[in-house]
C-alpha cells in the first residue's frame, strides 16, 4: 500500500484494510466517553486512523479513516454525522499518510510524524467544528473544540505507543 510502484490494491490488501476498519470501529465503539453537551463523544477512532496512515500510507489512511468514521456514527446513533465523518476522517488519514510518506523520504521521521499527527488533529477538529456549526449552531461548534482536541491528542498518544508493536507485526506479515 505504501509502495508507489503499485497503483491498485490487491485483494489481500483490501481484506487487511477491511479488517483494520472493522477492528477500529469495534474498539472505538467499546471505548467511548459520551459528551452530552456537544451531542457527541470521545472515542479512539483516531488511533486506528493514525496507525493505518503511518504504517500503510495515505490510501489506507483515507479508506480506514473514512469508513471507520462513517460506520462508527451509523452504529453509535449519530447518523446525522455519517457523511461528515466519512469526509473528515478520510481527509485526516489521507493527510497523515501523505506527511508520513514525505517523512520517510526526507529522513526527519519523528519530527514529521509529530507534524503529521498535529495536522491530522487539526483536520479532525476543524471538520467537526464545521459539522457541528452546520447541524446545530456556532455554540455547538465551539463546545466541541475542546472535546475533539482531547480526542485527537489521546488518539495520537495511543497511536505513538502502539506504533512499534504494529510495525513489528506488519514486518512479520510482509515476510510470509
Amino acid at each position: 500500500m505504501a509502495d508507489d510502484s503499485k497503483s491498485k490494491l490487491t485483494l489481500g490488501q483490501l481484506v487487511f484494510l477491511a479488517l483494520l476498519t472493522a477492528l477500529n470501529v469495534v474498539l472505538s465503539r467499546i471505548l467511548i466517553i459520551p459528551i452530552p453537551a456537544t451531542h457527541g463523544n470521545i472515542n479512539f477512532c483516531d488511533t486506528g486512523i493514525f496507525l493505518a496512515a503511518i504504517t500503510l500510507g495515505p490510501v489506507a489512511g483515507l479508506l480506514v479513516g473514512g469508513l471507520s468514521g462513517f460506520l462508527l456514527d451509523l452504529l453509535s446513533g449519530y447518523a446525522q454525522f455519517m457523511l461528515f465523518s466519512l469526509v473528515i476522517h478520510g481527509l485526516e488519514g489521507l493527510f497523515v499518510g501523505l506527511l508520513v510518506k514525505k517523512a520517510v523520504q526526507d529522513g526527519r521521521k519523528w519530527l514529521r510524524y509529530i507534524l503529521a499527527l498535529v495536522v491530522g488533529i487539526i483536520v479532525m477538529v476543524g471538520g467537526y467544528y464545521l459539522a457541528n456549526w452546520l447541524l446545530y449552531s456556532t455554540a455547538a461548534g465551539v463546545l466541541g473544540l475542546l472535546t475533539d482536541t482531547i480526542q485527537g491528542i489521546a488518539g495520537a498518544i495511543v497511536a505513538v505507543i502502539l506504533l512499534p508493536a504494529l510495525q513489528k507485526v506488519l514486518l512479520k506479515y510482509r515476510q510470509l
